[in-house]
């Protein structure tokens, strides 16, 4: 009997697996799939992975095992890892269940049950960290309720929203008697003011003050004269969010990523973080630091623009980029396109507002080719004509999905479920978090791109630039390859899904001009035919196919 074929993409916070089953495109009555996990939940031997809605609709408390009420779709997730779990082993078995909805049986002679050992936060010399930054989600409301918070909730909020990343600044800081670096926004009061405040060592960061946005100001006063500063005033903006570790007097770490040092940045916006134990890539980076604390115009610090000589760090290769670029140069973000046209299977990219259209163009050439392509975007402008950054007033925010699978392309709006328009059985969800405070809200602010993250030689590119013209030739920032690490792109691949899946079906369940409809599994293998359909553009189709081995 053929047997379900599973692949598992590992993050420090959560498992994703993929799973294909060849012979349920011959079976009308093809349920969907279970999934055992090992040890279990909260010192259970084993437990189901769980299901939120079954066959009747969703389910009235709590959730619905998927032994009863199995898994319709072809990736599912385990998302209720603690920090004491990294570095176990658990076991996963997914079992095609087959049958009547009223007694589903499960086909054991099809079962595969894979193991995954959970990655630490830190291996390899690499940091990875990733935010939950879901407050419009279902697991918040049920958590946190959809009424104000208390102070002491609200940080537990916070720091549920962060998961883990509100640690990152100030154990990096811990470790260190010096550092320096570059930031954008400086405004957090929840952790990263308090560790620079009380950092026993020295520390100069260079801050973002254009003649537009002075946000720093409060902060700079306050830290001043623990911190030393250097306003930056003569680039569009100075974009980065870096820190370098000084140990003995010599670069020995980074800290870099999308996340500015606000609570927001941290906790309830989609960011990540990364630290590098690597003496080489922390002496790039204070080069850098030490070439802005002068504000040196930007025809200062473009001849100083190019892409460093490889670092190894670990299995990874990694090389630095400093924009601004000349403007008839666009190196950085040329190498981006260079590398989404000569990807053998598949690219998935999450960015903050994306407006390059040789990228756009690479993207499209990539889908049209029939290969994996999924995107997430806080806004998608047309290329022309879009700003790089907000405006100073409120700005709506919004979330676009692009899906170009083959030739088909889907771009909406931020999802939620609003008050009073919830499908049944399901909380209404907040757009905001309030206490946390926003300059402007933002849902999506990674600004990373990955290309065959599934294979053996998966190419990551991570920073602070958001892929645009600004980004390019007027702003200060930095844009990572990394190049080499299965490891790390399974990371970016797994956080990526989490976060696509959440808004897609948001997407899909509220369509303006949809009827909203009470959720319930099929009970028959409807769910499943367009996904074994030849030549199908369906998303679990496209995952599908990623999820087998190679």
């Amino acid at each position: 009997m053929a047997r379900v074929k599973v692949r598992t993409y590992l993050s420090p916070t959560l498992v994703l697996l993929a799973f294909d089953w060849g012979a349920g495109r011959s079976r009308d009555d093809f349920l969907g799939f279970a999934i055992e996990r090992r040890p279990g939940f909260w010192g259970a031997a084993s437990s189901w992975l769980p299901n939120r809605i079954g066959f009747d609709g969703p389910a009235r408390d709590g959730d619905l095992p998927s032994n009863t009420s199995p898994i319709q779709k072809f990736m599912w997730w385990d998302a209720r890892i603690d920090d004491e779990d990294r570095g176990r082993r658990f076991t996963y078995t997914v079992t095609p269940v087959v049958g009547d909805p009223a007694s589903p049986r499960l086909l054991s002679g099809s079962a595969t049950t894979v193991s995954a050992d959970l990655p630490f936060a830190e291996q390899d010399g690499i940091g990875s960290y990733f935010n939950r930054a879901v407050v419009s989600s279902q697991a918040f409301s049920r958590t946190f309720g959809t009424g104000d918070l208390s102070p002491q909730r609200l940080r537990e909020a916070l720091v549920w929203l962060a998961n883990g990343m509100q640690g990152v600044v100030p154990g990096f800081l811990d470790r260190s008697e010096r550092v320096q670096g570059a930031i954008y926004h400086l405004t957090d009061r929840e952790w990263v003011i308090p560790a620079l405040a009380s950092h026993p060592g020295t520390t100069s960061l260079v801050y973002n003050k254009t003649t537009r946005d002075d946000e720093n100001h409060d902060s700079v006063v306050e830290l001043t004269p623990e911190v030393e500063f250097f306003p930056r005033t003569k680039a569009a903006i100075m974009h980065d969010k870096f820190l370098v570790r000084l140990e003995q007097g010599r670069p020995a770490a980074v800290l870099m990523g999308s996340a500015n040092f606000t609570t927001q940045g941290i906790a309830s916006q989609a960011n990540l973080m990364h630290t590098f134990a690597s003496p080489e890539l922390a002496a790039l980076y204070l080069a850098r630091t030490r070439l802005l604390q002068g504000d040196p115009a930007i025809r200062e610090t473009t001849p100083h623009a190019g892409w460093s000589e490889p670092v190894q760090i670990g299995r990874a290769s990694v090389r630095a980029f400093f924009p601004p670029e000349p403007s008839r140069r666009r190196a950085s973000i040329d190498a981006v396109v260079q590398a989404v046209d000569q990807a053998r299977s598949s690219v998935v990219f999450s960015l903050f507002k994306p407006t390059d259209r040789a990228l756009f163009d690479a993207l499209e050439r990539h889908g049209q080719a029939g290969k994996l392509l999924f995107g997430l975007v806080n806004k998608l402008d047309h290329p022309a004509e879009a700003a790089d950054e907000p405006s100073a007033g409120a700005e709506r925010a919004r979330v676009d999905i692009i899906h170009r699978s083959v030739l088909a392309r889907e771009t909406v709006d931020h999802g939620l479920f609003p008050q009073g328009g919830e499908p049944a059985g399901f909380w209404w969800e907040r757009a905001a978090l309030p206490g946390a405070g926003s300059r402007f809200p933002v849902y999506i602010h990674h600004k990373f791109v990955v290309v065959d993250a599934e294979t053996a030689h998966p190419v990551i590119y991570t920073g602070s630039a958001n892929m645009s013209n600004n980004a390019v030739h007027r702003n200060d920032e930095n844009l990572l390859e990394i190049a080499g690490s299965p490891r790390l792109a399974a990371i970016y691949f797994a956080e990526f899904l989490r976060l696509y899946e959440h808004y897609r079906a948001r997407r899909h369940i509220d369509r303006p001009g949809r009827r909203r409809a009470n959720l319930a599994l099929a009970k028959d293998a409807s769910w499943a035919r367009n996904a074994f359909r030849p030549g199908t553009s369906q998303f679990l189709s496209r995952v599908r196919l990623a999820a087998t081995p190679r």
